[in-house]
C-alpha cells in the first residue's frame, strides 16, 4: 500500500473512531483548546501592545531629551527626587547657546483648562506654553494653517495652535484658523490646526491640547508652574554624546560642584522602551508558562486516551495485521487520530480566541495576525503528533497473534 493510501485509509478510520467517541474526543480536547486559547491571546496582546507603543512613543521622539526635575522611571525612590530645585524656563536660552550637538531647544509648560468657542465647551483641555522653536523641537506636521513665530512668541501675541480633537470639538464643520476661542477666558486668535497623532497606549488622547505663547501662559495662569526643557539632538548617532553635552552644561548652570550628584533629570524614548520591553518579556514568559502547561496537560490527556484507544481497539489491530498491515500503517492510523484530536482542539480554539480578541481590545489593544492562527495550528498539531507517538508506537507493535486472542 502507497504512503497516500495509508494515509487517507488512516484518516477514514480515524473520523469513524471520532465520531464514534464524540463526548470522549471533545473532553479530551478541553485541554489543546484552552493552550491554543491562551497561546493566541497572549501573542494577540502582545503584538496589539507592541503596535500601540511603537505607535505611541513616535509622539516622544527618538531624537528628543527632555531635561525634568523628575525621571520617568524613578523605581519607586521619588523621595530621593522630590527636594531637587525647580526647573526654569530661561534654561532653555542658556542651552541653545552653548550646545554644538542640538538642532533646536524649547521650555513647554502644561496644565489643564477649558476652551470655549460660542457656545461650544472643551474641558480638560491640555494648555502648553511654550516658544518658537517648539515647532522645530516637535517636528509638527499642520492640517490647516501653521506654528506661531518668533516674533509672536517674544511679542506676548495672542495666539493658539490646537490639536484635531479640540478642532473637531469646537469647530465641527468650519476652518478654525482665523477664528477667536476663549482659553480659560483669555481670548486667543487660532492660527493653526495640528495633523491627528492619536493616543498614547489607548489611555489618553495626543489631539486634546491647545499651544500658545509661554508669555501669554504665565498671564493667564501665573508663574508657579513646573517647565520641562525638550531638546532635539542634531544627529540621531550622537544621542550619547549629545546628553553628556547637555549634562554638563546643566551641571554648569545649576552651580554643580564635581562632587555634587546631578540634581535633574534627562529622560528619553529609549528608557521607556527598555522598560517595555522588559514588561513583556515577562507577559511573554508568563503566557508561554501558562500555554506550555495547558498543552502538556492536555498533551498527557490525549496520550491517555489514545491508549484507551488501542486498548479497545486491539482485536481490530490485530485483524488489520493479520491480513497484512504493516507496522507504519498501523502507527500512521492513530498518529492520524491523535492529530486530528489536537488540530480540531487547536480550530476551537482559533474560533473562541477571535471573539474573545475583540472583547480584551475594549481595555487593551491588540492585534491577531496570521502568523499568530498559524503558530497555533502548528502547534496544535505537534502536540497531537507527540501525545500520539507512543501510544501509535504500541499499536503498532502488537502482535497479530496475541491480538487476536484478546478479548
Amino acid at each position: 500500500m502507497t504512503i497516500g493510501l495509508e494515509l487517507k485509509e488512516g484518516l477514514k478510520l480515524s473520523f469513524a473512531a471520532l465520531i464514534a467517541n464524540k463526548a470522549r474526543a471533545v473532553l479530551t480536547m478541553l485541554g489543546i483548546i484552552i493552550g491554543i486559547v491562551s497561546v493566541t491571546l497572549m501573542g494577540s496582546a502582545i503584538t496589539g501592545l507592541n503596535k500601540a507603543f511603537n505607535a505611541s512613543i513616535s509622539s516622544i521622539g527618538a531624537d528628543v531629551l527632555y531635561v525634568q526635575k523628575w525621571p520617568w522611571l524613578s523605581g519607586g525612590l521619588w523621595w530621593k527626587y522630590r527636594d531637587r530645585r525647580r526647573m526654569h524656563v530661561y534654561y532653555a536660552s542658556e542651552i541653545s547657546r552653548d550646545a554644538t550637538l542640538l538642532s533646536a531647544v524649547a521650555p513647554i509648560v502644561q496644565r489643564l483648562g477649558t476652551v470655549k468657542y460660542k457656545n461650544m465647551t472643551a474641558d480638560n483641555v491640555q494648555v502648553e506654553g511654550t516658544t518658537s522653536s517648539y515647532d522645530f523641537v516637535a517636528n509638527m506636521d499642520f492640517r490647516y494653517g501653521r506654528f506661531f513665530t518668533e516674533t509672536e512668541s517674544r511679542g506676548n501675541m495672542p495666539v493658539a495652535v490646537i490639536g484635531a480633537d479640540v478642532a473637531s470639538q469646537l469647530f465641527p464643520h468650519q476652518d478654525p484658523v482665523g477664528k477667536n476661542l476663549l482659553i480659560d477666558g483669555l481670548s486667543f486668535r487660532v492660527i493653526g490646526v495640528r495633523s491627528k497623532q492619536g493616543s498614547f497606549m489607548g489611555m489618553f488622547s495626543l489631539d486634546n491640547e491647545v499651544i500658545i505663547p509661554i508669555s501669554q501662559f504665565r498671564d493667564i495662569y501665573g508663574r508657579h508652574f513646573f517647565p520641562s526643557i525638550e531638546c532635539r539632538v542634531a544627529n540621531p548617532k550622537q544621542m550619547t554624546n549629545a546628553q553628556e553635552e547637555l549634562e554638563g552644561i546643566m551641571r554648569k548652570i545649576r552651580g554643580l560642584t564635581p562632587f555634587q550628584p546631578d540634581d535633574f533629570s534627562i529622560n528619553q524614548e529609549s528608557l521607556l522602551t527598555d522598560a517595555f520591553d522588559k514588561i513583556a518579556r515577562v507577559i511573554g514568559a508568563v503566557g508561554i508558562f501558562i500555554t506550555a502547561l495547558s498543552l502538556f496537560v492536555g498533551g498527557i490527556g490525549i496520550m491517555n486516551i489514545m491508549f484507551v484507544s488501542v486498548t479497545e481497539r486491539t482485536k481490530e489491530i490485530g485483524v488489520r495485521k493479520a491480513l497484512g498491515a504493516k507496522r507504519r500503517t498501523i502507527l500512521v492510523q492513530f498518529l492520524i487520530e491523535s492529530s486530528l484530536i489536537c488540530l480540531g482542539g487547536g480550530l476551537i480554539g482559533l474560533g473562541l480566541s477571535y471573539p474573545l480578541s475583540l472583547l480584551v481590545d475594549k481595555f487593551l489593544p491588540t492585534s491577531m495576525p496570521f502568523s499568530i492562527a498559524m503558530l497555533g495550528i502548528i502547534i496544535s498539531l505537534l502536540v497531537g503528533v507527540i501525545s500520539g507517538l507512543v501510544p501509535a508506537m504500541r499499536a503498532s507493535k502488537l502482535d497479530p497473534v496475541i491480538a487476536l486472542r484478546y478479548e
